[in-house]
C-alpha cells in the first residue's frame, strides 16, 4: 500500500495518546501516515495542548514525515480521513467519579462499564458516537471507525445498527492481557505465540478456550494454573487488570464451565465479595475513578516535560494498557490486508448461535481489508448461555434508551441489569444519576426537568 494516510483520533487529549503514537511509530514500515489529527472538546483543551506537544516531540524524535495537528473542530479534522479512532470520555473523569460514587451511596456497585455506572456511560457516549458518524457520512464516507471508547460493545452496536456505519470495529485490551497471562502461566514467551486463543461473548463479558501448536487444547491446564487454590501460580498471581480486585473465583464453578472467564466476570460470579470490596473503596474515597484522576494528574505533569519524547513507563498504571497499540495493529491490518488474528467487537453473523444474528459480539477474528471475519464459536453451555442472553438483552435496552431518551427504557435497563437490585430504591438511584449528568444527557432533557421540578437533586457525598 503506497497511500499516505490521514488518521483522526477523537479524544486526542487522552493520557493514552502517547501509546497510540508509539504504536504508529513502531509500524512505520506498514503505515505511512501523512497527517495525524488529535481532536478534543473545550473542556479538554489544556490536556490536548500538553499531550499534543508531546506527540509532536515523539514524531520528531522518530524522524517520520508525519504532521501532527491539534484541533477542537471535529469537522475540520474529519475531512478526507482514512481512519477515525475514538478514545473520548463524555464529561471527562469527573463524570466517571459520579458513575462510581453515586451507586456507592445506595449500597450498589460503582464501576465504569458494569452496573449503573456502565449504563450511564453508554447514555452519555452513544449519542456522541452517532453525531460523529453523521459528520463522517459527509466528510469521510469511506473511513474506518475504530472504537475503544467504553462501553465498547454497546458503542460499536450503536454505531453499526443505529448509525449504519458498517466500517466499525470495537476494541478492548482485556483479550490482549489474557493472551499474555496464558503464555506466562504455561511458561512460554508471549512473543513466540505458542498458544492460540479463541474468545467469544460480549465486551467485558466473554470466555475463551486455548490450544497449543500441537493442536492439543490446554484450557483445563490453564484453569488449574489460574484457579485451583493449590496452584503455586494462582498463589503468586497478581490482579489481571488494574481496576478489578483479584478476588478468587470458585474453582469448581470455573472448572465445570470448561472455559476461561474474563476478569469482569468476577462482578457476576462472586458478586457479594466484589461489592463489599467496592463499597469499602467507596467509603475510603479510593474508587477507581478517584485513583485514576490522581494517576492522570501525575502523567500530565510528566507530559509537560519538554525533553520527554517517548511513552513513559508510568502510563502502564493507568489501567488501559494495550488499547492504543491494538488499535494501531487493526489499522495496519486493514490497510495492508495483513489478516492478523485479533479479538474485536463486530457483527455476530451467526458466530455465536445463542445470540441474535445481527448483534455485536466480542469474538476472535481475522482482520482483513474488508473488516473483521469472526471465527465460528457455536453455542455455550446453559450456565453461560443464560447470563449471556440476559446481558445482550440489557445492552439492547440500554442502547434504545440512549438513542430515544425514553425514561421507561432506562428503568427497564436498570431493572434487568444483574448488578442493580430492582425496586423503588434503585429508581431513586436512576433519578439522581440523571440529574447529576444532565449537562451530558440532552436526550433525557424533559425527564430531567420533571425530576428537578419534583425535587430530585444530585448530592455530592
Amino acid at each position: 500500500m503506497n497511500k499516505r494516510l490521514k488518521i483522526v483520533t477523537i479524544g486526542g487529549g487522552s493520557s493514552y495518546t502517547p501509546e497510540l503514537m508509539e504504536g504508529f511509530i513502531n509500524r512505520a514500515d506498514r503505515l505511512d501516515i501523512k497527517e495525524l489529527w488529535l481532536v478534543d472538546v473545550e473542556e479538554g483543551r489544556e490536556k490536548l495542548e500538553i499531550v499534543g506537544a508531546m506527540a509532536q516531540r515523539m514524531i520528531e524524535a522518530s524522524g517520520l514525515d508525519t504532521k501532527v495537528f491539534l484541533t477542537l473542530d471535529r469537522r475540520e479534522a474529519l475531512k478526507d480521513a482514512d481512519f477515525v479512532t475514538t478514545q473520548f470520555r463524555v464529561g471527562q473523569l469527573s463524570a466517571r467519579v459520579k458513575d462510581e460514587r453515586i451507586p456507592g451511596k445506595y449500597g450498589l456497585l460503582g464501576q465504569e462499564t458494569n452496573g449503573a455506572g456502565g449504563i450511564f456511560k453508554a447514555f452519555r457516549t452513544i449519542p456522541v458516537i452517532l453525531d460523529i458518524i453523521k459528520d463522517m457520512e459527509e466528510l469521510c464516507p469511506n473511513a474506518w471507525l475504530i472504537d475503544f471508547t467504553n462501553p465498547a460493545g454497546m458503542v460499536t452496536e450503536a454505531a453499526i445498527k443505529v448509525g449504519g456505519w458498517k466500517r466499525t470495529i470495537g476494541l478492548c485490551n482485556i483479550p490482549v492481557g489474557a493472551t499474555k497471562a496464558n503464555h506466562e502461566a504455561m511458561g512460554y514467551d508471549e512473543n513466540d505465540q505458542i498458544l492460540f486463543e479463541k474468545f467469544a461473548g460480549l465486551n467485558h463479558f466473554h470466555w475463551h478456550r486455548v490450544w497449543d501448536r500441537d493442536g492439543s487444547e490446554v484450557t483445563d491446564q490453564l484453569i488449574e494454573a489460574f484457579y485451583n487454590p493449590e496452584s503455586e501460580y494462582a498463589k503468586s498471581k497478581k490482579a489481571e487488570v488494574a481496576n478489578i480486585a483479584a478476588i478468587n473465583y470458585t474453582y469448581e464453578q470455573v472448572k465445570d464451565l470448561g472455559m476461561l472467564p474474563c476478569p469482569y466476570h468476577r462482578y457476576y460470579y462472586i458478586e457479594r465479595e466484589m461489592l463489599d470490596e467496592n463499597l469499602q473503596n467507596f467509603k475510603d474515597h479510593k474508587t477507581r475513578a478517584e485513583t485514576v484522576k490522581a494517576t492522570e494528574a501525575e502523567l500530565f505533569e510528566l507530559y509537560k516535560d519538554p525533553e520527554l519524547n517517548y511513552k513513559p513507563e508510568q502510563l502502564t498504571k493507568r489501567g488501559g494498557a494495550h488499547y492504543s497499540d491494538a488499535a494501531c495493529e487493526i489499522i495496519a491490518s486493514i490497510h495492508n490486508d495483513s489478516r492478523t488474528v485479533m479479538t474485536v467487537s463486530t457483527q455476530n453473523n451467526g458466530t455465536v448461535v445463542d445470540l441474535p444474528y445481527d448483534c455485536i459480539v466480542e469474538v476472535t477474528s481475522v482482520i482483513t481489508s474488508h473488516g473483521a471475519e469472526p471465527f465460528n464459536w457455536g453455542t455455550f453451555p446453559p450456565a453461560a448461555r443464560g447470563q449471556l442472553q440476559l446481558m445482550k438483552a440489557m445492552e439492547e435496552t440500554v442502547i434504545e434508551a440512549a438513542v430515544t431518551g425514553d425514561y421507561g427504557k432506562a428503568v427497564q435497563a436498570f431493572t434487568i441489569n444483574p448488578l442493580i437490585q430492582s425496586g423503588n430504591y434503585t429508581i431513586d438511584l436512576l433519578n439522581e444519576m440523571l440529574v447529576a449528568h444532565k449537562d451530558h444527557l440532552p436526550q433525557f432533557k424533559e425527564t430531567i426537568e420533571k425530576l428537578e421540578a419534583q425535587g430530585v437533586k444530585y448530592i455530592a457525598d
